[in-house]
């Protein structure tokens, strides 16, 4: 190896980074954003670290354990308060409250497959809860890994389509391949339908791959129908592949393209259900979290696999993907330019 050689090429490399401004202002914009964005997201009043489902009024025998600090306390009320108890018990099973305490009738719901339901379980013996009876959870408990298992799967759709088509056609771009393409009769259309149909068919392969390889390895719930799980990934994918393609359409640096895609897939991942359920965060970032495909996609593939839904209960997500896939798709296909 050759320092003087490979000094030059480092130092050429360098300044040609340097010299790409808007890739050197996203790489310096875009941490501070997501710092900025989580610091909103997760301080103040709006998100704590346990989750407790409160029916009736508070009690003075509690005031220790409701008092403590890092606790969200969710109020659970309705004009149907019988089926809101329904829908918060299920939250239990699914992991989305920690606890479900009933002051009335003095009775508490935790999932025994939940590490923080079993340690407020402690907390609230030896804080006043001595005479507080455990309620089973109805149905079969949910493992973390049955609730995880949807999202890490539409995670990997994601980062799949996203950098496998806006960074691929960003590079050929760069590369002078693109420009070689326009001077052959293949229009732009041909170009972009064989980019997504060839990315669409492989990101599926692989995640029907890791899904048996999953199921195989440490198993987990599916209690729907698997066409039904197919279609909503394939719509997720087309959705995604289709974001790309934006990103793709007149981008000509590498570096650019890649802050641009991590600015998209990194709050997608974090801020779409995939590692934790979005109750208790700001409502402002929940009502951001739908316009990311990957949030309809883990809620749609979540409820099939652990509820058994049908077509019915998952029609919104899919409409909403659909929508987003026919938008993404013609601003892509209407931005994008060979050279």
């Amino acid at each position: 190896m050759r320092w003087r050689r490979f000094k030059s090429v480092l130092g050429a490399r360098d300044r040609e980074f340097v010299r790409d401004r808007s890739a050197l202002a996203w790489n310096i914009a875009f941490p501070l954003l997501i710092i900025i964005g989580f610091a909103y997201a997760f301080t103040g009043n709006q998100l704590e670290h346990y989750k407790v489902g409160i029916i009736g009024p508070s009690e003075e025998s509690l005031v220790a354990f409701f008092d403590i600090k890092y606790l969200k306390l969710i109020e659970i009320k309705g004009p149907d308060l019988a089926k809101e108890i329904e829908i918060s018990i299920n939250k239990v099973q699914r992991h989305q409250l920690d606890m479900l305490i009933n002051t009335q009738l003095k009775q508490y719901w935790v999932n025994d497959s939940s590490p923080s339901g079993v340690m407020l379980e402690k907390v609230l013996s030896g804080s006043g809860g001595v005479d507080y009876q455990k309620q089973s959870v109805k149905n079969e408990q949910v493992r973390y890994v049955d609730w995880l298992i949807p999202g890490v799967l539409g995670m990997n759709m994601m980062f799949s389509a996203l950098f496998g088509v806006g960074y691929v056609i960003v590079r050929y771009r760069k590369n002078g391949v693109l420009k070689r393409l326009q001077a052959t009769p293949l229009s732009a259309l041909e170009f972009l339908s064989a980019q997504i149909v060839s990315r669409l068919w492989l990101i599926m392969a692989i995640t029907i791959i890791v899904y048996i390889g999953c199921q195989l390895l440490i198993g987990f719930a599916m209690y729907g129908n698997y066409l039904n799980l197919l279609l909503v990934y394939t719509l997720g994918a087309f959705a995604m592949i289709s974001m790309g393609l934006i990103v793709a359409a007149r981008v000509r640096s590498e570096e650019m393209a890649g802050g641009l895609l991590n600015m998209l897939s990194w709050p997608m991942m974090f801020l779409s259900g995939v590692w934790f359920s979005l109750e208790g965060l700001h409502p402002w970032v929940q009502k951001l979290a739908l316009i990311f495909p990957l949030t309809h996609i883990t809620e749609a593939a979540r409820v099939i696999m652990i509820d058994g839904a049908g077509l019915i209960d998952i029609w919104p997500n899919l409409m909403a993907l659909i929508a987003m896939s026919i938008i993404f798709l013609l601003m892509g296909v209407t931005l994008f330019r060979w050279e």
